[in-house]
């Protein structure tokens, strides 16, 4: 079984996924590093030279080619979520794990917003990709945390872990 981590940046799904990877022997695969290793840049790079769709599209090719792995826990990135087929494809092939971070939390986990390559921010303000986001995160999620911001990732591991392997829930 793999587990796809979504929520916005800064949310912690890459330090999250790491713990829960090392707790469940399985293998962290960040979607982010995966573009920036086939397009040689940086994302804020590629939104700057190509826009926004740009990368979407670039996340859609990456998580599509993701088809026989196994035992993974695999973080993309926030806009993930604006593509139906990526979600569709990551619905049939993992639990996917909303992270429900507080916009308080994602504000200042993220000081230098516009500087990390996320979709949106040249036309809107983040707290506006936060409320549009937050209801597609809610929509593709089959479990979702709801974190306060100053969580013990070994506990949010310990949490994710029983949402996916305990029948009961």
């Amino acid at each position: 079984m793999n587990i796809t981590l979504i929520g916005m940046a800064g949310a912690g799904k890459s330090t999250i996924g790491r713990v829960l990877a090392k707790r469940l022997g399985y293998t962290f695969i960040d979607v982010d590093h995966l573009i920036m290793e086939n397009t040689g840049v940086p994302l804020q790079t590629l939104i700057d030279n190509e826009g926004d769709s740009a990368l979407v599209r670039f996340e859609e090719e990456a998580i599509l080619r993701l088809e026989q792995v196994d035992n993974c826990i695999i973080s993309p990135g926030g806009s993930v979520v604006y593509s139906e087929k990526t979600m569709e494809h990551l619905k049939k092939m993992s639990r996917i794990i909303f992270l429900d971070a507080p916009f308080r939390s994602i504000v200042r986990r993220l000081p230098n917003a516009r500087k990390r390559g996320i979709v949106g921010l040249r036309d809107r303000s983040l707290k506006e990709l936060f409320e549009e986001r937050i209801v597609l995160y809610r929509r593709y999620a089959d479990f979702s945390i709801k974190l306060k911001g100053r969580e013990n990732i070994q506990d949010i591991a310990e949490r994710i872990t029983e949402l996916c392997f305990n029948e009961s829930t």
